[in-house]
């Protein structure tokens, strides 16, 4: 009970897990040795407070993983991670497969903190200016990395996103718009329906699977390889008519895609059909909603069984009140600060180094090595 204790007196971070992980870390506590996959969600701006967890997950702590009861010194070498982002959390898993992590993810903070884009004065800057800018930005920092990323010894990448049917298998408004209205009716009927729009396209380092089935929607899986890391995660960030969508990915289905939070937001998928290990999930929030027209659609923030071996780390909603704004960063924040980009950034940097107190609270819990009780998933 002493652990618990713990993890009840943080003031930042909150664990959850689903029963299979819940009996684990009570008897083990959070061992790196046994986590498999690591999740990433969709939410622009918001993912900009995990990053601190992230650079002490993957700078430090995975890294000190060895195969359960592996010596000190040599044995067997440490677990195969499988990392599965969608939009920002494709970005950011990428950033983690780098030699450096560490550095790399906060080059990933500095990048989106800074970002601007040309734009008249009072308006929005447009679809095509943020894709042009924005994917430049991409090209530039992912192609130097991209051989360390897919060679990875231990990472698995896996770049989840989505590819338009019917009226959204061509790029145009006209089209756009009657197409997601269509999506979100579908969708509102039954999160199955929306396979008759949207397809899940994941991009996979081609070395190893991931170690459960993607049977709970239409889904197609292609290899991920240094001409395709860089249009697939552009795909994968492209949020519609914030960014244009990304037109025949490399490798991938001829079509139209886009972000791959549309089909898997907050990726609930079945990790529970893993044969062994546990799914590390750093979110923003302590739900899993399971695709971005879901976020309205409240009986579909649930968990379910799919979840049972998972452990989600988010902040608690008090900490979150006391961040630059009273909440976390959002897109919304580009139209609320408008042209004063310094205030925008000032709040942003704000709540991102605020978010040093997230990482410093983790890695309290896994150094006492001890086993606890994590509050059950809502």
């Amino acid at each position: 009970m002493q652990q618990n204790d713990i993890t009840l007196g943080f003031k930042a971070l909150q664990v959850h897990a689903g029963p299979r992980a819940r009996a684990h870390l009570k008897t083990y506590g959070l061992r790196a040795q046994d986590v498999r996959v690591v999740p990433a969600a969709a939410g622009g701006p918001k993912g900009l407070v995990l990053l601190p967890l992230d650079r002490t997950i993957f700078g430090h702590w995975l890294s000190s993983a060895r195969s359960v009861g592996q010596p000190p010194q040599g044995g067997a070498a440490a677990p195969t991670v499988h990392l599965l982002g969608a939009s920002i959390g494709a970005w950011r898993m990428a950033a983690a497969c780098a030699n450096n992590p560490e550095q790399a993810l906060a080059t990933l903070a500095e990048d989106y903190i800074t970002q601007t884009y040309p734009h008249d004065r009072g308006r929005m800057p447009t679809a095509a200016v943020v894709s042009q800018v924005f994917g430049q930005h991409l090209h530039e920092r992912l192609t130097p990395l991209a051989a360390q990323i897919l060679q990875h010894p231990r990472y698995r990448l896996h770049v989840v996103t989505s590819r338009g049917l019917r009226w959204l298998q061509k790029p145009g408004r006209a089209g756009m718009v009657t197409g997601w209205a269509g999506a979100a009716a579908a969708n509102a009927a039954g999160r199955r329906h929306l396979q008759g729009w949207m397809e899940r396209v994941v991009f996979s380092d081609p070395r190893q699977p991931l170690p459960f089935a993607l049977d709970d929607y239409r889904s197609v899986q292609r290899s991920l390889t240094a001409d395709n890391l860089c249009p697939a995660v552009l795909a994968s960030c492209s949020i519609p008519f914030a960014l244009l969508p990304v037109q025949d990915v490399p490798g991938g289905p001829a079509g139209t895609y886009w972000d791959g939070g549309i089909t898997d937001y907050h990726l609930h998928l079945n990790y529970a059909a893993m044969g062994e290990g546990l799914v590390l999930y750093p979110h923003f929030i302590s739900q899993v909603v399971p695709g971005w027209l879901d976020k309205g659609l409240k009986a579909r923030h649930r968990s379910t069984a799919c979840l049972d071996n998972l452990v989600l780390l988010s902040p608690k909603p008090d900490w979150v009140k006391k961040l630059p704004g009273g909440k976390l960063p959002d897109r919304g924040d580009f139209k609320a600060w408008g042209e004063d980009e310094a205030g925008r950034q000032r709040v942003w940097r704000g709540a991102y180094a605020q978010s040093q107190q997230l990482a410093d609270e983790f890695a309290e819990l896994v150094q006492s090595g001890q086993g606890f009780d994590a509050e059950p998933l809502r």
